[in-house]
């Protein structure tokens, strides 16, 4: 199971105070992706530590960009790619967001690669033709990497306190793992108490975690709901997995 939590353009938590919390948390892999002036400090402090986005070349005329190689100057194991305010704000397309993902995969880093849908296009009956594309794009371009994740983020719950059932968490995650068989985490307005039903569906892996992420003991919660989530023998697969 993993939590990752993504600090968006907040300042965060205390990077020391949250590591000291999540000592005590087994049995679920914790990340922070925080924003670019905070990631040192949270690598130092000894957490798992993830930018929020990344490049697709290694240094360039690039204005605002951060590199594979930067990421891994500085201690960060991985980072996220193709969040939907990236693809909403910053018009980053299907191709971009897999080219972003194959570079860091291919310098190292782990990566967390969104996907989802909007709300006009769930009514219109698209869920599954949107993911599609998106995920293909990501398939085509990476694999199955060891250490490529992918997020279920419906648009329409990010930020908006709307949350999929879990039966819908369950259905839209079977989907993307049919297109792709990699680890998929739930992202949309997750809270300490919508995370136990949440994270109990076979094919949900863990959280991407927005709002909740900014408090300490709310984020330790939802770390907690994944570790119950799943059993012993479940926790020593993904494990396995991961050091595959």
């Amino acid at each position: 199971m993993i939590v990752a939590g993504n600090w968006k353009m907040f300042a965060g938590p205390d990077p020391v105070a949250l590591a000291e919390r999540l000592a005590g948390v087994t049995g679920v892999e914790a990340i922070v992706c925080p924003p670019g002036v905070s990631l040192a400090h949270c690598v130092e402090a000894g957490l798992t530590t993830y930018a929020q986005n990344v490049h697709w070349e290694n240094e360039g005329a690039y204005t605002g960009e951060i590199s594979p190689t930067m990421l891994l100057g500085l201690g960060v194991a991985g980072s996220l790619v193709g969040h939907s305010e990236r693809r909403q704000y910053f018009g980053e397309t299907d191709a971009g967001v897999a080219r972003r993902a194959k570079a860091a995969l291919d310098a190292g880093l782990g990566v967390i690669a969104c996907v989802g849908e909007t709300q006009e296009e769930r009514d219109a009956g698209d869920m599954e033709t949107v993911l599609r594309i998106q995920v293909d794009a990501i398939r085509d371009t990476c694999g199955p990497h060891e250490r490529l994740v992918l997020a279920y983020e419906p648009v329409w719950a990010i930020g908006t306190g709307r949350t999929a059932t879990p039966e819908m968490a369950q259905e839209a995650h079977a989907f993307v793992k049919s297109l792709l068989d990699r680890p998929v985490l739930y992202g949309g307005s997750v809270k300490p108490d919508n995370a136990d039903e949440l994270m109990a569906q076979p094919d949900v892996d863990g959280a991407l975690v927005g709002g909740a992420s900014l408090d300490i003991e709310s984020f330790a919660a939802i770390c907690e709901a994944a570790a119950r989530a799943k059993g012993p023998s479940d926790q020593t697969r993904g494990v396995a997995e991961r050091e595959s």
